[in-house]
C-alpha cells in the first residue's frame, strides 16, 4: 500500500473516532439540559423512522401486514408475537394474491 493509501485510512480512522467524541460530549450535554427527555425517547424514536421509510413506496399487502403488526404489538406488547403476527399476514395476504 502507498502512502496516500495509509493517509486515507489514518484520516478515516481520525473521523470515526471524531465522531463517537463529539458524540458522547453532545449526549452529556443534552443529559444536562432540560432537553434530556429526547434521550429517553430516541430508540423508539429511530425504530418508527426505519419502518416509516421502509414502508413508504410498499404495495397495499405489506401494508396492511404492517397495520396488524402494529395491533399485535399494542395488543401483546411482544416482539415476537409482533413478527409473528406480521409475517402470517404478509403471507396470507401474499397467498390470497391480495
Amino acid at each position: 500500500m502507498s502512502v496516500a493509501h495509509w493517509g486515507v485510512i489514518g484520516i478515516l480512522a481520525l473521523a470515526a473516532f471524531s465522531i463517537r467524541i463529539l458524540g458522547l460530549i453532545a449526549g452529556g450535554r443534552i443529559r444536562g439540559s432540560r432537553h434530556a427527555w429526547v434521550l429517553d425517547d430516541l430508540p423508539g424514536l429511530i425504530v418508527v423512522s426505519l419502518v416509516a421509510a421502509s414502508l413508504a413506496g410498499q404495495p397495499l399487502q405489506t401494508w396492511v401486514a404492517a397495520g396488524a403488526a402494529l395491533g399485535a404489538a399494542v395488543l401483546t406488547n411482544h416482539v415476537i408475537a409482533t413478527m409473528v403476527v406480521g409475517v402470517v399476514a404478509f403471507a396470507g395476504l401474499a397467498a390470497f394474491g391480495l
